[in-house]
């Protein structure tokens, strides 16, 4: 999550800007401290006389220092103005336009993306894991579903408030593959440190072969025992939770056609693991206390069953 160093056109310019104004920052520290040390010695009494000794007398006039001062200061501060115009001029907007357009919706506490596009056919939902094309800019379109939370991927864009009834717009860019860890930073609530994501960078063809697969439907249930596992997962979760190809079609909670191809659930909480997934199912309120999944009181045969049928969402 660290902000001094940066991947992509949107990120570099701001980072420099960053360590900019923290150069000229540390300088103004230093030179005010020197000139604080410089006015104490200088006007230091000197000898062991008692304090009522020491004769009382007007010094010189301190408006030449002042006016220093000033001056000084306003040089330092008309350098940072002009450095961050040019900075946000900058980044206001892509080079070129935008070959991916993603709606983001910040919900408590997940995030949800939709991929646009112009043909029904290839409009993608997802959540929490927001792949991206590297050296192409993304446009990302931000829209908050309840309250106000802030999208911020630190490594490539600056943060961006999703406000209910309204959508910002804002864009960002990777140069190099990675996993780019975001974060929402407007307090949303009680779940609001376990609201994270990811912004996985891939070459081009890479991204359009995971675009491809995430496109298409769930796989149909290969055996008696996923099959049973769909019903259950059906008639529990389908209500909240879509399934493409399956009856589940509930929109209130993220899309979990593709689960397994994500290495985290509960929105970065937890790793994407067995264990975690059937304990993720059996209790989250005893994980993300808050959370808008419910306890659901499976027995243990239904456990199995759903978490079987899951691990199929590849």
């Amino acid at each position: 999550m660290s902000y001094l160093s940066g991947f992509g056109n949107r990120a570099y310019p701001v980072v420099q800007l960053t360590w900019g104004v923290t150069a000229l920052s540390l300088a103004v520290i230093v030179i005010c401290t020197g000139l604080v040390l410089v006015g104490t010695l200088r006007r230091r009494v000197r000898g062991t006389g008692a304090v009522d000794q020491v004769p009382i007398a007007p010094g010189e006039s301190g408006l030449r220092w002042i006016v220093i001062s000033v001056a000084v200061s306003s040089v330092f501060l008309f350098a940072s103005l002009v450095g961050t115009v040019i900075v946000l001029a900058a980044v206001a907007a892509p080079s070129r336009e935008p070959k991916v357009t993603i709606e983001v919706t910040g919900q408590q506490w997940w995030w949800k993306a939709r991929y646009l596009s112009d043909d029904p056919s290839r409009t993608l939902i997802t959540a929490n894991e927001i792949h991206i094309p590297t050296g192409e800019p993304v446009h990302i379109r931000l829209i908050g579903a309840d309250v106000i939370h802030s999208f911020w991927v630190p490594k490539l864009t600056g943060k961006t408030d999703t406000i209910p009834g309204q959508e910002n717009e804002m864009w960002l860019e990777a140069d190099r593959p990675g996993r780019y860890r975001g974060q929402c930073t407007e307090f949303c609530g009680w779940q609001h440190a376990h609201m994270a994501f990811f912004v996985v960078a891939q070459p081009p063809m890479e991204f359009d072969n995971w675009m491809a697969a995430q496109l298409q439907p769930a796989a149909a249930a290969a055996s008696p025992d996923i099959q049973r596992g769909e019903n259950t997962f059906t008639f529990h979760c389908g209500m909240c939770h879509t399934v493409r190809g399956t009856q589940a079609g509930g929109t209130v909670a993220p899309d979990l056609t593709h689960l397994m191809s994500r290495s985290t659930i509960a929105a970065g909480t937890l790793d994407n693991t067995p264990g975690n997934l059937s304990g993720w199912i059996a209790n989250p309120q005893a994980i993300k206390p808050g959370a808008r999944m419910p306890v659901l009181y499976l027995s243990g045969p239904e456990l199995q069953n759903v978490r079987t049928y899951l691990a199929t969402l590849n």
